[in-house]
């Protein structure tokens, strides 16, 4: 008897309806098994592409030119991918595939491939200026967007919000502080510093200029800053008070406040991996370096060019930017996956935990110490190296994979996450991506945090991940921290019974991430919370039997789970979620496991289109091209597992 034979006697037909649905079940598993597999590392790991919008390959090209090292060939190739992500309908560029017209987007866009060489007159140009001009005009771009253009020359900068250098200099009891906002947020926004405080002026060695984008001569307009709440309107007059006594700041406390930055980022540099390993902070310190006189060959300027172009996905006709990498992430979801799977040989998956046990992040050098002076590390980076930022969520899914794998072997690595997370738990019981306690909401109001993403509080997918671990570890010593987690994650469900996903789309995955944790923490099924949190997924499940939501849902959460088409990931996640709830034999986890079924294409993996994550809910979203690899697997892997055994 072969082994698709043996897994089919095993399987019950109540589970799926026919033989051949069966036989297609265990053929589907075998070759998504194969198709991962093969795309595993020869070191173990996992590292799928981590797409954005075109934000980011558009300021490559802009980076290019502002320090006047272009690379002619790779602009080609980038202005090419920018091309064909240009949204026919409104003309502009989207913040994620299928999404609305995005100004800062369309103007970065557009000024990328102007000095790309494309004519202003070409038809997807003028489509381009068309919707920037009826949408107001490229001052009405974000702050990010609006800085980059003042050092371009094409605004005042009075246009931009004051940021002097002198704020790293700023007590900790001061309302502002580096401390008080997120880790992207402080290494975007030192070097940031430097170049607004030195005015950097981009070499724009073709002098290109955008002026047909404004609606009025830039230097005649005023009202840069839109008011959105009485705080944010004190924030802005303290702001625009404060800047008119710039040109009187001592210039002794000037050099001090620049040689503070500048440390600041060469300890966090980082190698080849950039400082805070993602995208714009590595720009932005490479920029500022180079203002600071540090000349192209030195190693810090070479460090800086290396981790950029690390980021590049390159092919024979396009290529694109990274905003950062997802190795250990990827990889920790892979295993994961590859773990439910019971055709599986699990010696792949040891090799990716080896692979990841020495990347722990023990003793280094991190921000997180200043708020927890006497904690010990034990975290993992989502990046290839980051040791000054550690991340809860990696660090919460690479232990449970760990755990699942052999607790006795990762004994040590487990010993020091579940000490490190349980010591990184926020007051409110919750846990957040990087930071403990970053909830200093009123600084999302100033005016430079117009994106109102500077923080990192708690979130209920981060707390469920780390709960749910310490729960499957279940040491004493962590049974406080349980018990805060679980009070945290019942007391952020919805109305509707999901919870908010603010690091994957939207609330199927976070909804899915705190009912795996509930399993792991062994709470019964029959728990209030669960059965509206499964009430809700049935809601929402399409006529087709999959699942799908897109990012629309964070404006408006009225439309939580719904969206027009099924997706391969978020189906797999509203799935793991069921079956995480008890309801593996239910009619619409047949419908999803159909779903599944049905969308494999003949490489044995899944292709969706659709971006399936927030970097920053509303205004910078992701692809993780690897989602649509292993979380269908381990869909379709816990189904078939969780039915042979109930059939022993």
């Amino acid at each position: 008897m072969t082994e698709t034979d043996n897994a089919l006697t095993n399987l019950s037909q109540e589970d799926i309806s026919s033989k051949s649905d069966t036989r297609k079940l265990v053929k589907a598993l075998a070759s998504a098994r194969k198709a991962l597999l093969a795309l595993q590392k020869k070191d173990g790991h996992w590292c799928f592409p981590l797409e954005a919008d075109c934000t980011i390959p558009a300021e490559y090209i802009l980076m290019m030119h502002f320090m006047d090292d272009i690379d002619t060939d790779l602009e080609i190739k980038i202005a090419r991918f920018i091309r064909t992500k240009q949204d026919k309908e409104h003309g502009g560029w989207p913040l994620y595939y299928g999404g609305h017209f995005d100004i800062s987007c369309t103007v970065k866009a557009y000024y990328a491939l102007k000095l790309a060489g494309d004519s202003q007159d070409a038809p997807h140009m003028v489509a381009a200026r068309t919707a920037i001009l009826s949408n107001g005009g490229a001052s009405k771009t974000n702050v990010f967007t609006r800085i980059l253009l003042a050092m371009y020359e094409q605004l005042p900068w009075r246009g931009v919000p004051f940021m002097p250098v002198e704020i790293i200099l700023l007590p900790k009891w001061f309302p502002f502080h580096l401390s008080k906002i997120a880790y992207w947020s402080r290494t975007v926004t030192v070097p940031l510093t430097i170049l607004c405080s030195l005015r950097a002026k981009a070499a724009n060695p073709h002098k290109i200029n955008i002026r047909e984008l404004f609606t009025i001569d830039p230097k005649k307009e005023r009202d840069y800053f839109p008011v959105r709440t009485p705080l944010n309107r004190l924030f802005l007059f303290i702001e625009r008070t404060a800047s008119v006594f710039e040109p009187f700041i001592p210039n002794i406390l000037r050099r001090v406040a620049l040689r503070r930055a500048e440390r600041w980022i060469i300890e966090r540099l980082n190698g080849e991996c950039g400082l805070g390993a993602i995208f714009p902070a590595m720009v932005n310190a490479n920029e500022a370096l180079s203002l600071l006189g540090y000349p192209y060959e030195h190693p810090y300027r070479d460090q800086c060019r290396k981790a950029l172009l690390g980021l590049l996905i390159i092919d024979d006709e396009q290529a694109w930017c990274q905003p950062c990498t997802s190795p250990v992430w990827d990889t920790a979801l892979a295993s994961l996956a590859l773990q439910e799977d019971s055709g599986a040989d699990q010696k792949y998956v040891r090799k990716a935990l080896n692979w990841l046990a020495p990347l722990q992040i023990l003793d280094a050098p991190a921000d997180w110490r200043e708020e927890n002076i006497k904690l010990a590390g034990g975290g993992w980076a989502f990046q290839y190296a980051n040791p000054h930022y550690p991340d809860l969520d990696d660090t919460a899914a690479i232990a449970w994979a760990m755990y699942q794998a052999d607790s006795n072997i990762y004994n040590k690595n487990l010993s020091r996450a579940a000490f490190w997370l349980s010591g990184m738990q926020s007051k409110n019981g919750g846990f957040g991506a990087f930071d403990v306690d970053n909830t200093y909401y009123y600084l999302n109001e100033i005016p430079f945090a117009d994106h109102g993403a500077l923080l990192d509080p708690p979130t209920s997918d981060v707390s469920a991940r780390c709960t749910g671990f310490l729960a499957l570890y279940g040491k004493s010593e962590q049974q406080i921290s349980i018990k805060k987690g679980l009070d945290y994650l019942f007391n952020e469900q919805e109305k509707n019974g999901a919870w908010f996903g603010r690091w994957g789309s939207n609330y199927i995955y976070g909804t899915w991430s705190v009912l795996e944790a509930l399993r792991l923490a062994k709470i019964d099924t029959s728990h209030t919370s669960i059965i509206r949190a499964v009430g809700w997924l049935k809601s929402v499940q399409r006529e087709d039997g999959g699942w799908g939501e897109n990012n629309d849902t964070y404006f408006a959460p009225k439309l939580a789970g719904r969206f027009r088409i099924s997706t391969s990931f978020q189906t797999a996640w509203a799935l793991l979620g069921l079956m995480a709830a008890g309801e593996a034999h239910s009619e619409e986890v047949n419908r999803g496991i159909k779903y599944l079924l049905n969308q494999q294409d003949s490489s044995g993996l899944w292709n969706d289109p659709w971006f399936t994550a927030p970097g920053f809910p509303r205004v910078f979203y992701l692809k993780y091209h690897g989602y649509t690899k292993y979380f269908p697997l381990w869909a379709l892997a816990r189904y078939q597992k969780i039915t042979q055994q109930d059939n022993i």
